[in-house]
């Protein structure tokens, strides 16, 4: 019987590659050598709660649905499964004849410095490719089928279960046993007042095959676009979930990272494309839980590292335990209004205040995204005239209202963002805060026309469907009294959000 250590060895030397330089990488369940234009991934003969890959016939079934799943949203990155042979003289070789001894999935090698984890870290990611990868999550979980036999409230107390049940043996050497048991109380206590959505959510179609896995370290460009890989293939437990669920891993890793503003964005952005607000709804016990898996994978590959590595690691798996239980117990929810006339800045201040009130931040609600969902049309597409009408226009106010109202009683906090031209529009915003019982700010944002109407011409790509012409209509307005905190947004970015922190007493 061959040993992986054989096989390792093998795709470890470079002659088994015609020669050229080899590169080694490791996870708790897999390994990958990067060699010339490929990279070989085997799986590891490990035993954990969640896999079993001890056996040639699992690996090789793992490594056929890992083919299969991941091409679905990058095709160009997966070529296929290639046996690990013996000869009859005992050489081994990648594809060949006699017995096989294992199985690797082959993929397309490409350039590590474009892995997220080191784009973000390298201060490389700007917002303009955050919605590149968000629309590329958004455009994958459209396109997967509905799954609801799996997920719901059932789903996510395995998850909880099984973190819990990961992280045990590694107590106490190096995970602490009082933290993990109150993680996972507070976790079924959370479950407990979400299952009702949870369930409404699964029964609506909301829970489908996802990636599963979806943090940094599985993102990068190829031919200069976000792709994913790496979902996962061995658990429809783990991959058949809610879809805010899945993109919450990738929040998680940013927030955990320092990057809450751009984890707010990432949502923020995803809800203008999806009109999924409910789904922020669960954030806290999705952020935790997400937290709670790279809590024991990080612990596990600590048991199997020394040295320097293992020391990372272990503070690692303490942080994000840690992190998992602190995200179970959110701030308390709050109402801010945005407004101001076309150019004045307001939909700036409001997502990039947003991070200030919540994790990974307030749910930006905008009258802009909100008219082109009633419409049913892309928010990138622009409305003609009837997506302006009077009724339409009072439409989309009240879901404005009926949506932050929504998100604030169940604890999210919501940033209203709209002109809010009319006294009696931003009356029943007030409102909503009032009936909510939680504590509202308005700011209204205001910039000379000629700045206003410069920063509408230089849109690219914006939600907003606003002209130069637009402004001019809404500069006649009679606005009535303004009670709402008045903020010059002409000067600095910097120097305007200053004003808007202090205002919110931030």
């Amino acid at each position: 019987m061959t040993s992986q250590a054989e096989v390792i060895a093998f795709l470890t030397d470079p002659a088994s590659h015609g020669g050229g330089a080899v590169d080694r990488i490791d996870t708790h369940i897999s390994v990958v050598v990067l060699a010339g234009e490929s990279a070989w991934k085997l799986k590891k003969a490990v035993w954990l709660p969640f896999l079993d890959f001890t056996s040639l016939e699992a690996r090789k079934a793992a490594c056929d649905a890992e083919f299969e799943i991941n091409r679905r949203a990058t095709p160009a990155l997966y070529h296929g499964v290639v046996a690990v042979t013996r000869a009859a003289d005992g050489a081994l070789s990648l594809g060949g004849e006699g017995e096989v001894v294992d199985w690797v999935v082959r993929m397309r090698r490409f350039d590590q410095s474009t892995l997220f984890d080191r784009l973000v870290r390298d201060g490389a990611v700007d917002r303009a490719r955050c919605d590149q990868l968000t629309e590329a999550i958004f455009a994958f979980h459209q396109s997967q089928p509905p799954r609801p036999d799996k997920g719901g409230a059932k789903g996510l107390a395995w998850t909880i279960d099984t973190n819990q049940a990961s992280m045990l043996p590694h107590i106490p050497h190096l995970l602490d046993g009082d933290t993990v048991a109150e993680l996972a109380r507070a976790s079924h206590a959370a479950l407990n007042r979400f299952a009702p959505l949870l369930e409404e959510r699964r029964a609506a179609g909301k829970v489908r095959w996802c990636h599963g896995d979806l943090h940094l370290g599985n993102i990068c460009l190829l031919d200069g676009k976000p792709a994913l890989f790496d979902a996962i293939e061995f658990s429809e437990d783990i991959a058949c979930i809610d879809v805010v669920y899945d993109l919450a891993f990738l929040l998680m890793d940013l927030d955990h990272k320092g990057h809450r503003g751009m984890a707010n964005w990432v949502m923020n952005h995803y809800l203008d494309l999806s009109g999924d607000y409910d789904g922020v709804v669960a954030m806290p016990l999705f952020l935790s839980a997400r937290a709670g898996v790279r809590a024991h994978v990080c612990a596990t590959m600590a048991a199997a590292a020394e040295g320097g590595r293992r020391d990372a690691l272990v503070a690692e798996a303490r942080s994000y335990l840690e992190a998992a239980l602190a995200y179970l117990t959110p701030q308390p929810p709050r109402l801010l209004a945005v407004g101001g006339l076309s150019g004045s800045g307001k939909s700036r201040m409001g997502r990039e205040l947003a991070p200030f009130l919540g994790v990974p931040g307030a749910a930006v609600v905008r009258t802009d995204s909100l008219r082109k969902q009633l419409a049913g049309v892309p928010v990138l597409e622009r409305l003609g005239p009837e997506g302006y009408t009077t009724e339409m226009t009072e439409r989309t106010y009240q879901a404005l209202c009926d949506t932050c109202e929504a998100l604030l009683r169940q604890g999210h906090s919501a940033v209203a963002d709209a002109v809010f031209a009319r006294p009696e529009q931003r009356a029943a915003i007030e409102a909503v805060a009032t009936r909510a019982g939680v504590r509202f700010d308005g700011l209204w944002l205001e910039a000379p026309p000629d700045l206003a109407a410069e920063r509408i011409k230089s849109r690219k790509a914006n939600v907003s469907d606003a002209t130069p012409q637009v402004l001019e209509r809404q500069l006649a307005y009679d606005l009535g009294a303004i009670t709402w905190t008045r903020i010059d947004s002409a000067p600095p970015k910097d120097v305007s959000l200053a004003m808007g922190k202090r205002a919110l007493g931030l």
